[in-house]
């Protein structure tokens, strides 16, 4: 008889072994494969090449090649420059323009004045005592002049000389301002400031944006006609410290301040308007003594600077200082590193109208270093101070990027006291008058 249950005992542990044998290959062929197989660490650190000495993690060198989204941007471009723009916006004719500041006849704005501001463009205007009547028709005059200038692509300047003391232009209503020598005698640079901003406020109330002051002479010499008490005194002391302060008045209250008359003109004994004046000093001597209170302003920044008409033969013997490349050129724009606006005295004075040609003034003065060329009482000499730089432009005797050069630094002024044909006089004259007389009286009590 078939024993059946041996057999199947005898099958069955047959087929457990086989199936044991079978799983020992599986485990065995698995085992392999993961021993070949690198570990998610070591993949990591065989792509970040980790340096074993650090630790630290390095880019391969296919990384490095590379850009960062940041390095891929293009590099930031520099701000565009206001003025270069307007700048390169003008035509010749009206950069020539701009370097005209030219005075006006009567009361009232004429045919011939309004034709002046059109064609030749004129960048400013100066107000004189004939100019001047009440205050309010003063501030038309000055407003109808800011309104014909509105079809140019530039504000005007009006200027005038408001000094104090016996150089005052505003009408009798308007308080009246001593002496910088009576100021300068309180030794009080408090006073000056104060001073400053009074004047600043006068002249607001007729609409003009520039006054040709502070002085900053030395009176060196009692002899002299033409300055004496508009100085603040003898001392290049005093008359720096007192000048500063009076400058910073003026920006305090917004109106651009000139001052004059670079090189110096306390020891002269000629009147500049009547002829030219001859101061025979040398080079240190006037470092010593006319030089330092403008070079105090020109290292407080002074916006313009206007040169006087007068002859220093031991300088430059044969240009007075408005015409000298030595004296504007390696003096003032050289030695005292000065990049500001410099302004010429009137070019229609007897210092140079009985010594030279205009247009030879003009063509030396642009040439020497001068920006603005002012010319007063005759509408004939703006034109001719036009015609004459335009002429040289086009011959080549001055080329543009010198023209570019005064009138880049003019557009800059203008920009950074945002001067605008819209500007209209303002002030409060009877608070201004009581200011003024308040003040007077802190002077009185000095």
């Amino acid at each position: 008889m078939y024993n059946y249950r041996y057999n199947s005992n005898n099958q069955w542990k047959k087929t457990l072994q086989m199936m044991c044998f079978m799983l020992g290959i599986v485990l065995l062929l698995s085992a392999c494969g993961q021993a070949q197989k690198p570990s998610s660490a070591t993949d990591s650190n065989i792509n970040s090449n980790t340096d074993s000495n650090t630790g630290q993690t390095s880019s391969s060198p296919e990384q490095n090649t590379v850009p960062s989204q940041e390095q891929a941007q293009e590099e930031p471009q520099e701000e565009a420059d206001p003025v270069q723009e307007q700048l390169s916006s003008l035509t010749l004719e009206e950069k020539i323009g701009q370097m005209i500041l030219a005075g006006v006849q009567g009361t009232t704005l004429d045919d011939q004045a309004k034709q002046m501001i059109m064609d030749q463009k004129v960048g400013g205007i100066i107000f004189y005592a004939n100019n001047v009547t009440t205050l309010e028709g003063t501030a038309k005059f000055v407003q109808s002049i800011k309104d014909t200038n509105q079809s140019n692509p530039v504000p005007i300047f009006m200027s005038v000389d408001q000094e104090g003391g016996k150089v005052s232009r505003m009408p009798e209503t308007v308080e009246s301002i001593p002496s910088n020598k009576k100021v300068g005698q309180t030794n009080d640079s408090a006073l000056a400031e104060t001073m400053g901003e009074l004047l600043a406020r006068q002249v607001q109330l007729a609409g003009f944006n520039v006054d040709f002051a502070p002085v900053l002479d030395v009176n060196s010499n009692p002899k002299n006609p033409v300055i004496g008490d508009r100085s603040f005194g003898s001392s290049a002391e005093l008359v720096s410290r007192m000048g500063i302060a009076e400058m910073k008045g003026f920006r305090s209250e917004g109106i651009i301040p000139v001052v004059k008359h670079f090189p110096g003109h306390g020891d002269t004994s000629v009147d500049s308007h009547l002829d030219l004046p001859v101061v025979n000093k040398t080079e240190k001597q006037l470092a010593e003594l006319e030089w330092i209170p403008f070079q105090a302003a020109v290292k407080e920044q002074v916006e313009a600077v206007m040169v006087a008409h007068i002859l220093f033969p031991k300088l430059d013997p044969d240009h007075p200082a408005s015409l000298s490349d030595v004296i504007i050129g390696k003096h003032l724009r050289g030695k005292f590193k000065y990049d500001g606006v410099v302004i010429t005295d009137d070019l229609s004075m007897g210092a140079i109208a009985k010594n030279f040609k205009l247009d030879e003034a003009a063509l030396a003065t642009v040439k020497a270093g001068s920006d603005i060329l002012l010319v007063a009482h005759s509408y004939e000499s703006a034109k001719t101070i036009f015609d004459t730089l335009m002429s040289a432009v086009k011959s080549g005797e001055i080329s543009e990027s010198r023209i570019d050069e005064s009138v880049y630094r003019i557009l800059a002024l203008k920009q950074q006291y945002k001067l605008s044909d819209d500007q209209k006089a303002s002030g409060d004259l009877k608070q201004l008058n009581a200011d003024i007389v308040d003040w007077r009286k802190q002077v009185d009590a000095r």
